[in-house]
């Protein structure tokens, strides 16, 4: 991946639908120019078993 400068910091844009956004493969054209992010997706599972 290229370096960024530490000045600017990654957002996403208000408003955008993240789920979808997120769970998107980078373009090739993307991973060559090292314009992608791995994401790991974090899940509570919120069922009792009790």
């Amino acid at each position: 991946m290229k370096k960024r400068n530490a000045n600017v910091e990654p957002t996403i844009a208000v408003g955008m639908d993240t789920e979808n956004e997120l769970q998107k493969d980078a373009t090739m054209e993307e991973v060559n120019e090292g314009d992608y992010t791995h994401v790991i997706t974090l899940s509570l599972d919120e069922n009792d078993p009790s």
